[in-house]
């Protein structure tokens, strides 16, 4: 639920799947001395002409041009300035997404020195979250009016099942060996995924 009623702007998230929210109605302006409002687990981002700008932590702001040196810079704004100004507001959910199924949709090979060529399956859970708000609005959400957790999930599968399949590969152990070391293949899978993700 979004809220800009003259003096306030904020967002709770009802939908529990949403990782990016733009606030609507920002066309019309945004007076200073507007109280902003950043949830835990919440950034703000505004964004002006398509350049981010000011970002704000969980808290509670009064909007000046004081806690907007970037807008107030790129706007031309003087010092003690009141009057409405226009600018886009982006809230970025910052916390741990949950319970996030994958599966190989085809086996993956695997070359057995006992068993020849076995077909693999695999599926499980994985978590994740937004480390960092800034470079998450740059590379991916791009002017959306929202980003929800199925828009990356597919993107997020897919490089996990990819790593599966090279790390077997890579390994060359064989399938008895993988199934009584399942824990060190996963922390390795995590390592090797780690370097991809945070290119998001």
């Amino acid at each position: 639920m979004a809220r800009w009623l003259k003096d306030i702007i904020e967002w709770t998230d009802d939908s529990n799947d949403t990782m990016v929210y733009r606030m609507p109605g920002m066309e019309k302006g945004i007076r200073m001395g507007s109280k902003l409002t950043v949830r835990a687990s919440q950034v703000a981002i505004f964004v002006n002409k398509g350049k981010i700008a000011d970002v704000f932590a969980p808290g509670m702001y009064t909007l000046s041009t004081d806690n907007l040196p970037i807008i107030t810079e790129l706007l031309s704004l003087p010092y003690g300035f009141r009057s409405p100004f226009k600018t886009e507001v982006y809230f970025v959910n910052t916390k741990q997404f949950t319970a996030q199924k994958w599966g190989t949709t085809n086996p993956v090979l695997m070359k057995d020195k006992e068993f020849g060529t076995i077909r693999l399956r695999g599926y499980g859970t994985y978590s994740f979250k937004v480390d960092d708000p800034v470079k998450f609005l740059n590379e991916l959400f791009g002017t959306n009016a929202s980003f929800k957790v199925s828009d990356i999930n597919q993107q997020l599968k897919s490089i996990i099942v990819t790593n599966i399949s090279d790390l077997i590969a890579e390994s060359k152990i064989s399938a008895v060996e993988l199934a009584a070391n399942l824990n060190e293949f996963s922390e390795n899978l995590e390592k090797a995924i780690a370097p991809k993700l945070e290119e998001m």
